[in-house]
């Protein structure tokens, strides 16, 4: 049980998170309320931050929210079970890992095409190896094995 609060902790503190910034850059494009500047966006594909913004908002934030309660819960999906590559999980516990990766691919990308590096990317790229190893302790694979 404690080691399921922690990866619910994890994911959570990540949603709250990512929700948060997600939402500042949908209603600011143009990332003055988070103090961001566009220039750093010169050398990506966007114009203003609304499509990352958007992205940040339902992939890292609203996922994770609704695997806690996947998670919880442990329903039937045959969607969710059709992208399971762990056949042998459920699919909640596969969907994490996959949280914890897209995590890891959002701060690289973010990080090539900002062309610059923050405490924060840090900060989030050990969070989300957090993620990926609570998701690897045996208490919870057993837990969640089918």
């Amino acid at each position: 049980m404690k080691t399921r609060n922690f990866l619910i902790f994890l994911l959570g503190f990540l949603g709250v998170g990512a929700i948060g910034g997600g939402s500042l850059l949908i209603i600011s494009p143009s990332g003055k309320l988070l103090g961001t500047p566009l220039s750093i966006l010169e050398t990506s594909p966007f114009n203003d931050f609304l499509i990352p913004g958007i992205l940040l908002f339902f992939v890292i934030g609203v996922a994770p929210l609704v695997l806690i309660l996947a998670l919880i819960k442990k329903p039937i999906s045959v969607l969710a079970e059709y992208f399971n590559c762990f056949k042998d999980m459920h699919w909640s516990w596969s969907y994490t890992v996959y949280i914890g990766f897209a995590l890891i691919i959002w701060i690289q990308v973010q990080e090539v095409l900002i062309n610059d590096v923050h405490w924060l990317h840090s900060f989030y790229m050990l969070w989300a190896l957090l993620i990926l190893f609570a998701t690897q302790l045996p208490q919870l694979k057993k837990r969640y094995k089918k």
